[in-house]
């Protein structure tokens, strides 16, 4: 077969265009493939490492929610609960996401269901990240927790994190 001109150079864009698909139809399936396993690592309550398949580990941001900084007020007690909903069980992530440090950015769940993002929100260790995510059921999950006062709701007004931040 012979190509001339912009003939030979469209059918080589397109094979290329072809080729470079296939690799990111394969990028994907890893992806997809790679968000389940163990966390191996808290760095606080919505913020973990996963180690999944290939021995490969993966960081995970939980997606619509933010815990209080480990040296904030309630920071250890929403990681002591991270930790304890995650140990021993296989977490899942719905991928939604990469944020500016690379971490995925997802809705976590262990194999019996449970959702991560959203019993941290039930328990009072985190606040629904409503500048991010417009879930009403979330929103109404952080305002149950207030009105029960649990967790962070029980101080009178409990600095969001992304606050502490800016401030420290």
């Amino acid at each position: 077969m012979v190509f001339t001109g912009s003939k030979k150079w469209s059918w080589v864009f397109g094979a290329l265009m072809l080729l470079l698909g296939c690799q990111n139809a394969d990028q994907r399936e890893v992806q997809t493939s790679a968000t389940s396993g163990h966390v191996v690592r808290l760095a606080d309550g919505d913020t973990f490492t996963l180690l999944v398949a290939g021995n490969k580990q993966l960081k995970v941001r939980l997606y619509g929610i933010d815990a209080p900084e480990r040296a904030q007020d309630f920071g250890n007690v929403s990681r002591s609960k991270m930790q304890e909903l995650t140990t021993g069980h296989t977490i899942s992530i719905e991928v939604k996401d990469t944020d500016r440090y690379g971490r995925t950015v997802g809705i976590a769940h262990r194999e019996d269901g449970l959702n991560l993002n959203e019993e941290m929100l039930r328990s009072g260790l985190a606040w629904h990240y409503k500048a991010f995510d417009k879930n009403k059921k979330w929103d109404q999950l952080e305002q149950e927790a207030r009105n029960k006062k649990l967790g962070l709701w029980s101080r009178p007004n409990p600095t969001p994190p992304w606050q502490w931040r800016k401030a420290n």
